[in-house]
């Protein structure tokens, strides 16, 4: 067998392994070890390359920067049980209850908040349904809305910054996780728009699907409610721009204070202290919230050793120049290339975590986009927005799961007054899944929302710059042909009664001959001054 053909063998055997349904960290490894000890039989590379693989995966497993995955993962993970999501989906939804699709504007709203303070699917999803999905269903939302906005306003916190897909994506790119932020903050601000766009207009055609709820329904009113709403809202808010701000991930910010691990840290911390002034922490919630972050970091790091051993051997066998050559060959340039990928991406989607994609699929489409001249954090946010998506796709998104089994719960407790049909929650899925995929082509066709948040490069003038090497030249010239002041003083050291003749000799000599070693013009000049004494 040919090398050459190897690597189509190697990614078709990655595909069929990933079916299986065997968790991924070990089925990756165990590909790569066996395809390199075949490469190493068939002496396509020498045994050596795989016993630098140890080596290799501790320097990975090195990076400071995956510490920062810990420390987002216990913020949010505290912020989910603390209470907060309840209180401020209570608030919103008296307050935008009363007009037609008021609960659905609270419940997006809520998720993109949510969403920057917890970055956890699960746990917003499970949350938001609990709280929403028994109002909506008591004043007749239909119900395929009410679980896709659910659904869809769950899925919001992967895109929305601190979001660990974007830390991930940041690593594997090699870019500042504050340049990722920041253009992500335009695709965020826009997926909350056309949820909030599409929610107005299907309450001017089909007012019935999203009605809103009486006044009498509200518990609070006045001053009071919006105190409950700012209660919720300022303190996130603050612990938002803590984070953000101190790395660089706000727009506007062009100086950063911490490194995304600090900026972590500083969160947990910080979700500590609103879990306290929610009187929730207790030590089962925080129990409870370290367990699910060993759990999420465990499972990064297995999926993170998988992937290097089966790309360190994939890239052994030039599997890297095989995916070139095949992707830059597509046409249309850039733009093929970009909607093969997202293609690709949304296909994948269906059956693999956003972890899997990034450190699996991302650094053998990386140094393609690269080389095609194609800026790596635009690329890397517009894969994040079509890997939310992955969390939607009927019938395998999680968050769909997560919408399955908590009205199933909320049924048998006697919160919802029917169950909730499976075909609700799918169908219901679908027309979110579709802006989903608007906003995938319009961050593709209108790069400006990533760059538009990014700083900005000084653009450089050739004609200045040219000017400005033409000055350094003459400025050049002219230190050549002054005297030194080092032949100066060499002359008051070897004859001080002659230094004035011996200094006016020697810038004679400089001046008259052009680049003439001044010392050598001082020696000569006090020989001369010598033997004219004789």
């Amino acid at each position: 067998m040919a090398m050459e053909s190897f690597p189509p063998l190697m990614f078709a055997g990655l595909i069929a392994v990933m079916l299986i349904g065997f968790p991924v960290a070990f089925s990756l490894a165990a590909l790569g070890l066996a395809c390199g000890f075949f490469a190493v039989s068939q002496g396509w590379f020498p045994p050596a390359f795989m016993a630098a693989l140890p080596q290799n995966v501790f320097g990975i497993l090195s990076n400071d920067l995956l510490l920062a995955i810990p420390f987002f993962t216990m913020m949010g993970a505290l912020l989910e049980k603390c209470g907060l999501a309840e209180d401020m989906l209570d608030s919103m939804g008296q307050l935008f209850g009363p007009i037609r699709g008021g609960l659905g504007y609270s419940v997006i709203i809520v998720g993109f908040i949510l969403g920057a303070i917890t970055g956890t699917v699960a746990g917003q999803v499970i949350a938001m349904a609990m709280i929403s999905l028994p109002v909506m269903m008591r004043y007749g939302y239909n119900m395929r809305y009410a679980t896709g906005v659910l659904s869809a306003s769950g899925t919001i916190t992967q895109l929305v910054p601190p979001s660990l897909v974007l830390v991930v994506l940041a690593d594997q790119l090699g870019k500042s996780v504050g340049d990722m932020y920041k253009g992500a903050w335009g695709p965020a601000i826009l997926q909350v728009l056309i949820f909030a766009l599409y929610t107005f207009v299907l309450s001017r055609v089909k007012p019935d699907h999203v009605p809103g709820v009486p006044k009498s329904a509200r518990t609070l009113q006045g001053m009071a409610l919006w105190v409950k709403c700012l209660r919720g809202i300022i303190p996130s808010a603050i612990l938002i721009f803590a984070v953000l701000g101190s790395m660089g991930g706000l727009p506007g910010i062009n100086t950063a204070v911490c490194t995304p691990t600090e900026a972590g840290a500083m969160g947990a911390v910080g979700a500590f202290i609103l879990a306290a002034l929610h009187g929730r922490l207790s030590w089962p919630l925080v129990r409870e919230a370290m367990a699910g972050t060993m759990r999420i970091t465990a499972m990064v790091v297995f999926i993170l050793i998988g992937s290097r051993t089966f790309s360190l051997v994939f890239q052994g066998v030039e599997g890297g120049v095989w995916i070139e050559h095949m992707l830059s060959g597509l046409p249309g340039g850039q733009l093929g290339f970009l909607i093969a990928v997202n293609i690709f991406i949304f296909i994948l989607a269906f059956f693999l975590d956003f972890f899997e994609i990034a450190f699996i699929i991302l650094p053998l489409l990386a140094p393609v986009a690269e080389k095609m001249g194609i800026d790596l954090i635009w690329f890397g946010v517009m894969l994040c927005v079509n890997m939310q998506t992955s969390f939607m796709h009927p019938p395998f998104g999680f968050a769909l799961f997560y919408l399955r089994g908590i009205s199933d719960s909320l049924f048998k407790s006697g919160s919802i007054p029917r169950p909730v049909a499976s075909r609700d929650i799918y169908l219901g899925a679908i027309p979110w899944v579709l802006m989903q995929l608007v906003l995938v082509a319009v961050v593709i066709f209108f790069p400006q929302t990533v760059t538009a948040f990014l700083d900005k490069e000084k653009a450089v003038d050739m004609n200045q710059a040219t000017e400005m090497l033409q000055d350094l030249g003459r400025a050049s010239e002219a230190n050549d042909a002054k005297p030194d002041t080092s032949a100066e003083d060499a002359a008051r050291l070897f004859a001080p009664e002659a230094a004035p003749s011996a200094a006016s000799a020697a810038s004679s000599a400089v001046t008259s001959e052009g680049g003439e070693d001044p010392m050598e013009a001082v020696k000569r000049s006090l020989q001369q001054d010598a033997s004219g004494k004789k």
